[in-house]
């Protein structure tokens, strides 16, 4: 496992990212073994929302936490001020309120790593970038950033934060993988895949801003369980979301190459999918939801496979030939 580092958090975190919300797809009696797998494995980062189960995701994660003693060896990155269906709610009093409910509910007095889990381009980033670094002076958490934030918002906040001695976003954390995303699969999410995600992907390498990517198999879609022959059987909400979001003509190549190369180096698509994300020539994680050994292991292999330049260029169809 490969180790990176952000600054205003003092632990290493792994390039692999624990995504908590496999949490809900187990059983609860499955669920501590299945983090002590993935702690086991290498994974010390886990990602967790406010909005995941109500709660329930953050409060399971904090009792085997607790219980395994292991609060000063992992990396939390939890994400607050999700919209709800009566408002946006990318407002001071919104990520301080879920701020606190995130702390009682984790049983601890900081968070690593605290994200804003949508934005609001209404919403001046100035209020929004003062409340968080009132939270990070007072050690509530230790860094923070924008998921689903655009480029440009996040521009506008770092110039906001500089210019006015605060802190600034030090992470993004949009949708990344080799399918490009063709419309969201929620409301206002954010990818940075293909060529439409080009120029954000340009500004965070030249700003040295650490990626976190949701979604590195882009919701299913690069699992092999689609065609274009055979997408009119699905009936799953989450499989119709994915073949909605990611089921066009290019990505259905790159999905071909990636079986292709898959074959050859005899490993699973989802390998490919994540070495493909963790190959980028940025500072990237990539955020997974295994729900067992087998898939964890899997995932590990794939963070330690080293895709050259000229592959990646053939996957995302920027090359012919490899």
């Amino acid at each position: 496992m490969e180790y990176g580092s952000l600054t205003g958090v003092s632990k290493p975190i792994s390039r692999v990212v624990q995504g908590t919300v496999a949490l809900m797809m187990v059983e609860e009696e499955q669920r501590p073994g299945l983090l002590d797998d993935v702690i086991d494995a290498g994974i010390n980062a886990f990602d967790t929302a406010h909005v995941y189960g109500y709660g329930t995701v953050e409060r399971t994660l904090a009792s085997w936490m607790h219980a395994r003693g292991l609060r000063d060896q992992i990396v939390i990155i939890d994400k607050g001020a999700h919209h709800n269906l009566d408002r946006k709610r990318v407002t001071p009093w919104d990520i301080t309120a879920d701020l606190h409910d995130s702390l009682a509910r984790l049983k601890t007095d900081y968070i690593d790593i605290y994200l804003l889990h949508r934005d609001d381009p209404t919403q001046p980033v100035g209020p929004i970038v003062e409340t968080l670094t009132e939270h990070q002076r007072a050690g509530k958490i230790h860094a923070f950033g924008g998921s689903n934030w655009s480029y440009e918002r996040i521009r506008e906040a770092n110039d906001y934060a500089r210019a006015h001695g605060l802190t600034p976003f030090a992470l993004t954390s949009p949708a990344f993988s080799l399918a490009e995303m063709i419309s969201p699969p929620w409301p206002d999410c954010i990818g940075i895949a293909g060529e439409s995600g080009a120029a954000s992907r340009a500004w965070y390498a030249e700003q040295g801003l650490s990626i976190f990517a949701w979604s590195s198999l882009a919701g299913g879609f690069l699992s092999g369980r689609f065609t274009p022959d055979n997408l009119d059987t699905f009936t799953d909400e989450d499989d119709l979301r994915a073949i909605h979001s990611y089921g066009s003509e290019a990505n259905f190549r790159r999905l071909a190459r990636a079986r292709e190369l898959a074959a050859e180096k005899q490993l699973t698509l989802a390998q490919i999918a994540v070495a493909y994300v963790l190959a980028q020539p940025l500072d990237i994680y990539a955020l997974i939801a295994p729900v067992n050994r087998q898939e964890i292991d899997q995932n590990i292999a794939a963070a330690n496979l080293k895709l050259t330049p000229a592959e990646i260029a053939w996957l995302d169809l920027r090359a012919d030939t490899r």
